[in-house]
């Protein structure tokens, strides 16, 4: 592991060079791949160059500890060393976590569906909130949030929502929210009081680029039609709407949301490259066959990744058994503790594949 550290840090050294080299600052392709890969790098050097640090003043420490010292001095020395062995175990711990492998996906943009699942209405106000607590959440990591497509319910609920969250880091973090959403609550549609049980699911892909997915014109079919819903004069009245479809796969992708038929258009290439994407990646990894149905599911009550319970006012994310009395927070987007810990559970199931 210090082997490829030092690697690491040699090639970010020389990274530096190139960054200040006239051609490259000159040529904004090898500019940008140059920043990216040294930005990607960073983390990992600056934990190597303080560990390298910490080793240094270990063995001087120790050193200094075989001297002939007063009382006071050897104490002073004991808890030097303690200090530092303490650092160093901290920064071999970060470093392995550091030098697992990255996902590819991590640093792109995501686009997010979420449908109203078991339980009619309440599925969709549910899917309603959970589109505004993502959104709420995109706000604290400073992502912007477009949305690409959007099926109301006559309660102001989602069907279904498509939007396209844009910023570092992105599908790194929202990529644990894929699966269904589980509510336990008295829906405003019920009369009697009675708590009611509802899902919604959550789909998360990470955006996929026009040269990553390349879709012939001659093998999709664009169709339009007149939007419906929210969006002012232009509905019904101009054929705005476009579905795409990819006739080899079958796949479909549709948007309403926007007045220009070319806007339309591009959002749904959008989502429908992003979707053709996520099926050949499970073609390709064929041990993971299942892996979206499993992750997804059919909205079904027993298939759930997290409850969200309001007479509890409490939150279970069922895969860590983490469980939070703050169901409002959460709801207003306060998902970092949540997400931290998947983040940390995923690692530790990285080190032990591993051996470590």
């Amino acid at each position: 592991m210090l082997d490829r550290l030092q690697s690491l840090a040699d090639r970010y050294d020389k990274l530096s060079e190139l960054l200040c080299d006239p051609d490259v600052a000159n040529d904004p392709k090898k500019l940008r791949e140059y920043s990216k890969e040294q930005s990607d790098l960073q983390e990992s050097y600056t934990a190597y160059m303080e560990y390298k640090s910490v080793m240094e003043q270990l063995e001087q420490a120790k050193v200094m500890q075989n001297e002939k010292l007063d009382d006071e001095m050897r104490e002073m020395v004991k808890m030097e060393i303690d200090e530092l062995v303490e650092n160093k175990t901290r920064l071999e711990e970060q470093i392995k976590i550091l030098m697992l492998p990255k996902d590819p996906n991590d640093d792109k943009n995501v686009i997010v569906e979420i449908r109203g699942a078991a339980g009619g209405d309440e599925a969709a106000l549910f899917a309603a909130d959970l589109y505004r607590m993502y959104t709420r959440y995109a706000d604290t990591q400073g992502w912007r949030v477009e949305v690409l497509d959007t099926n109301l319910n006559d309660l102001g609920g989602f069907k279904e929502v498509i939007f396209m969250i844009t910023g570092k880091g992105a599908y790194s973090k929202m990529k644990y929210e894929s699966g269904a959403h589980r509510v336990q609550r008295i829906p405003v549609t019920e009369s009697g009081g009675r708590i009611h049980t509802s899902t919604s699911t959550v789909g998360v892909m990470p955006e996929v680029e026009d040269f990553d997915i390349e879709i012939k014109e001659s093998d999709i079919r664009v169709d339009t039609f007149c939007s419906s819903g929210a969006g002012g004069q232009s509905v019904n009245t101009t054929k705005s709407a476009v579905r795409v479809t990819h006739v080899p796969t079958g796949i479909v992708a549709t948007c309403q949301d926007g007045k220009s038929q070319n806007s339309n258009k591009e959002k749904a290439l959008q989502v429908l490259r992003a979707r053709i994407n996520d099926k050949f990646l499970q073609e390709e990894q064929a041990k993971y066959a299942d892996e979206r149905k499993s992750k997804v599911g059919t909205g079904d009550r027993s298939e759930r990744i997290r409850t969200y319970n309001f007479p509890q006012s409490r939150v279970t994310d069922h895969r860590i058994g983490l469980t939070l009395h703050r169901l409002e927070t959460v709801l207003n987007g306060d998902l970092e503790e949540i997400v931290s810990a998947l983040t940390v559970a995923a690692q530790a199931d990285q080190l032990d594949d591993k051996g470590e």
